[in-house]
């Protein structure tokens, strides 16, 4: 694992893992790992927010956020998860955090590796990237599908339903 401060100066934890978790060396180093996927069925359709997050220096359970959050685009809805999951862990003190994310696209241009050209996606960019700058480190990992299988449910289900 490679350490790096971002362009804002907080430090980033910068790997290339492609299965979730921390090792039990880094353990100590993060707070939370947070597991987010979105989802949209259609695109745009009914669209459904998966956040899973796992505390690990406090006695508490892991916290699990299954939200519908309307008719969006599929990256809409990953974006809205990951800020949904990084305002969790802030509101529950967490200042060094690990991010699971399935979603290719949202890694790449969170890491600076893809531009954000989507007009609908640049201010969800924003929002995370001005998030993120509040921890005193973090790091997002591209993880494959099965390895964010209960974000992913929660997701799903939450698309499911179309209030």
């Amino acid at each position: 694992m490679k350490k790096m401060r971002d362009s804002d100066g907080a430090m980033l934890f910068r790997d290339e893992v492609t299965k979730p978790g921390i090792s039990r060396d880094a353990k100590q180093e993060f707070d939370a790992e947070i597991y987010c996927d979105g989802s949209s069925l259609g695109n745009p359709g009914h669209g459904g927010i998966g956040v899973v997050a796992r505390l690990l220096n406090k006695p508490c359970k892991d916290i699990a956020i299954s939200e519908y959050i309307g008719i969006v685009t599929n990256n809409v809805a990953e974006y809205s998860a990951l800020i949904r999951g990084i305002r969790e862990a802030r509101a529950l003190g967490v200042k060094r955090i690990a991010v699971f994310l399935d979603s290719e696209l949202l890694v790449k241009q969170l890491k600076g590796v893809y531009r954000v050209k989507s007009s609908m996606l640049k201010p969800l960019w924003e929002d995370a990237r001005t998030l993120l700058r509040q921890f005193d480190y973090y790091t997002i990992t591209h993880v494959r599908r099965e390895f964010n299988k209960e974000a992913d449910f929660l997701a799903k289900k939450a698309a499911e339903r179309t209030s």
